[in-house]
């Protein structure tokens, strides 16, 4: 009970206390990956990266893909509200879509490099551990319904689309120097589906 007496606002703290430290978990983990890589992600690394202790990691996921499934859920969500902000400005215009894409584009290979990195190693870790693979899908529909908001019912465009811009940020990540939206414009101009 709290001082006043009342037993839900004690619970409500606790609760959002566990939310933090699980949310803390979840970016340590990908700021673990984004430094080691996949190699690099065990509870103690995890743990230290989020300054909790080893048990809390264990206690909020019970294994390291439960805590990498969120990591990459994550990910996914983020996504997602990044590309809904994107379409909200440039439903009706493909070469706004071009521009607009062209320069998302280019953030996530030069501002937040590191984390796109850690993105897709985990979702290239999905095609060897199955647990993932929900996960790693959830992209592939977030992706496959931004192609749908640009209007088209090309089922060909629809596919090609999201593995197209997957590829693009793939090459992007290796590059010697990342790509600005100059770079990323003719390529996507090339896929923007007709209408």
């Amino acid at each position: 009970m709290t001082h006043d007496g009342n037993p839900t606002e004690h619970s409500d703290g606790r609760r959002a206390k566990g939310e933090r430290r699980r949310r803390a978990i979840i970016d340590a983990t990908l700021r673990v990956i984004e430094r080691d890589g996949i190699a690099g992600v065990s509870h103690r690394n995890i743990a230290r990266e989020a300054a909790v202790p080893p048990a809390s990691v264990v206690y909020y996921f019970e294994s390291i893909d439960g805590v990498l499934i969120a990591a990459l859920l994550e990910s996914c969500e983020t996504m997602i509200s990044e590309l809904r902000e994107l379409t909200e400005h440039v439903v009706d215009d493909p070469e706004g879509w071009v521009t607009a894409t062209a320069e998302m584009l280019s953030r996530m290979v030069r501002e937040q490099r590191g984390r796109t990195l850690a993105e897709y190693e985990l979702y290239l870790l999905a095609a060897r551990r199955p647990a993932l693979r929900p996960a790693a899908r959830r992209w592939i529909e977030v992706a496959t319904g931004y192609v749908h908001d640009t209007g088209t019912s090309d089922t060909g465009a629809v596919r090609a689309l999201p593995a197209a811009i997957d590829g693009l940020l793939m090459q992007a990540l290796i590059a010697e120097e990342p790509p600005g939206p100059e770079e990323f414009r003719p390529a996507l101009a090339h896929l923007v589906p007709e209408r």
